[in-house]
Order: C-alpha cells, then structure tokens, then sequence
C-alpha cells in the first residue's frame, strides 16, 4: 500500500499549499538530525511527502492513483518525478525552503542565500541613545541643546581604510578577492559545497599589508564629541528624537548609524499638560462669578483676558482656542484650559451678612 502523505504530515486531503508548508516547516524543526531528539528517518518520510504536496501536478496525480501511486511512478507515470528520487541518499532536497527553516543551519549545509557581489558589506554603525533634560517652556517652543557623548568615529588618520597611510592594501591570497571561500562537506544529503565569509579577509577582498597604528585597522576610533541638536517645538517628556547618521561611525567606510536622544521635561510650577493641551486654574471671587467680569489669564504666549459671564459656577471651564502646545507631527496648536473656582468669603461683617441674608430672602 502507498504512503499516506497527507498523514504523514497531519493535514487533511483539503488542505491549502501555505498549510501544507506551515506543516512541513513545523515537523521539520522537530525532526531535523542536527537537532536534539531529530529522526533522519522520519525527517525524509516528511520531506518527501512535502515534496509531492507541494507541487500542483504531482499532487493531483497522488490523488489520481492513490495508493498506486509507488506502481504509478515506477512506471514513468509521473514523468521520472523529477527532483524527488534521485540524490546521494535517495532524494532532493529543496533547499530554498530548508534555508527558511533552519537560517544558520542551511548556510552550514551551504544552501544559504549568498548576499551580492561575493564579498561581505562593511559593518553598519551603532545605533546610541543620549538623555537631555529641557524646561516646560523648551518643550512647547523648541530649542537647541549641545550634547557630549563618547562614540567610535571614523579614525582620521586612515580616514577609515585601517590601513596604514602609506602602506599597500593587497588582494586576499585566499580567496583572491572575491570574499568568500568554497569547502567540501559531508552532510547527511552527501558531500556539499559550502561557501562561506573568507576568515582571512573577513569577506572584504583585500587584506592591508599594514594595519592603521591608531586605530589597528577597524577603522573608527572612540572619542568624546560635542553636538548641537535642534529639539521640536511640542515635545513631551519620555519621547525620543532620532538623528539620521549620528549615531558611532560604521567600518571602514559603511553607514553611520543614527542617534536617538530622550528628552526628559521638568515640570511647571502653573502650567499643566494634557496631551497638546494646557491646563491652569484661577480663583476669583463671588462678586465677579456674580457679576461678571474680565480677568487676566498668564499663557505660555503672554497673559490674555478672559471674559468671565455672569453667574459663572465654580469648576467652570473656559477654552482658549490654539493657546495649547505646538502639535509635533501636524499641524495646528492645542487648547488653553482654564478651570475657575469661586472663592467663597469667610470672617463676613455684620452688613455683608446681612446682605447675603437679603439676597437669600429673594431666592439667590
């Protein structure tokens, strides 16, 4: 009887292409030999259940015979089931699918993506942090701040080549400048080719006869150095600003990498924040909620005046339009809120009682 593919990898005989791979994948990373508790038997049951799954013509044709299938394809009715029956341990594997799987154990069996032009890309630099600590102020209209940190710059003595200024720099002997090397290796599919980073050269071609005396041929160099930064307006406390390419210098010529600075924002003695909006409070008196009146209120722009309308409760709250923050990625201001408590009056005279009495007599 033939094998039962699709309970080999525990899916159904509907089951789509991506969850025959999902399967696939999942009880490969089970039962890969280089694994600890891996079955090379039964990871080749898996792959090669895979292998006619996963392909539209020979899964039709599977389901088409059935369990004849085995007879079916001794005899030719599957065109010689190419990519499947041959190779030095009975099948192929697909190795672009295995390369997903195991990352660092494909490039071991040297079926790794080669990254282009044979040679390996020079080291991107650091991304670092730094912390500034600015005023309520600072934040809601911006400023500049000048930083100091340590950081690896490029060296300016090589200018970043690691060679030495006046030395040569020679084509690796290794591996003839291409970046990568070529071993053979015996796997649990047969002998394979791997290609791999050159040790010599580290993937970069060429060696330097002599390496820089300063910065002993990395490139860069540690050094304390002095920024000015431009901080937006509307900032808030905790939020981070990046600096494209000022982050420690990348080697021997790569990209630097960028500069994250926290903003810390000391508190305001009047001034509250509430996302893009300001809050503050004013107290006034019962003649003027009574009454009405115009106050003056204090604003991160300057004091403006507040009509305060007769008869105005304690707790009101008034809005004044676009006196918030600066929005950081839009446009446009918050609010001003101010929230006005009506201060009640104690140690009343005689005739200020009485005329609360007399304003109480006639309902107020």
């Amino acid at each position: 009887m033939g094998k039962d593919y699709y309970n080999i990898l525990g899916v159904g005989k509907n089951a789509s292409g991506d969850d025959i791979k999902k399967a696939f994948r999942k009880l490969a990373h089970v039962h890969h030999p280089d694994k600890g508790g891996g079955d090379e038997k039964k990871f080749k049951e898996i792959n090669e259940a895979y292998q006619v799954l996963s392909d539209a013509k020979k899964r039709e044709q599977y389901d088409r015979f059935g369990s004849t299938f085995e007879q079916a394809q001794s005899q030719g009715g599957f065109g010689g089931f190419e990519g499947f029956s041959g190779g030095a341990n009975g099948f192929n594997v697909n190795m672009d699918d295995l390369g997903d799987i195991f990352g660092g154990i494909g490039d071991m069996f040297g079926f790794g993506r080669r990254s282009g032009g044979g040679s390996a890309r020079s080291k991107r630099g650091r991304d670092i942090e730094a912390e500034v600590e600015i005023s309520f102020m600072e934040a809601v209209f911006g400023v500049e701040r000048e930083v100091r940190l340590r950081k690896k710059v490029t060296c300016d003595k090589c200018k970043g080549s690691g060679a030495e200024p006046g030395s040569n720099i020679d084509t690796c002997p290794v591996c003839r400048g291409s970046g990568r090397t070529i071993k053979s290796q015996r796997t649990i599919f047969g002998m394979v080719q791997m290609e791999a980073v050159c040790e010599k050269c580290r993937g970069e071609g060429k060696i330097n006869s002599k390496n820089c005396a300063k910065c002993h041929g990395s490139g860069t160099v540690s050094e304390e150095v002095k920024l000015t930064i431009k901080i937006p307006a509307g900032i808030d406390s905790g939020e981070s600003i990046r600096y494209a390419g000022q982050g420690e210098a990348g080697e021997k010529g790569a990209l630097a990498g960028d500069l994250y600075v926290r903003t810390r924002v000391r508190p305001d003695v009047k001034f509250i924040r509430q996302g893009y909006d300001i809050i503050t409070g004013e107290k006034i008196n019962f003649t003027k909620a009574a009454l009405g009146a115009k106050i003056e209120v204090a604003t991160v722009d300057g004091p403006v005046e507040l009509k305060i309308p007769e008869g105005t409760q304690s707790g009101t709250v008034f809005r004044l339009a676009g006196k918030g923050i600066p929005k950081l990625r839009e446009r446009g201001r918050g609010d001003h809120l101010v929230k006005v408590t009506v201060k009640i009056p104690k140690g009343l005279s005689r005739k200020q009682k009485k005329v609360l009495e007399e304003l109480g007599e006639e309902g107020m």
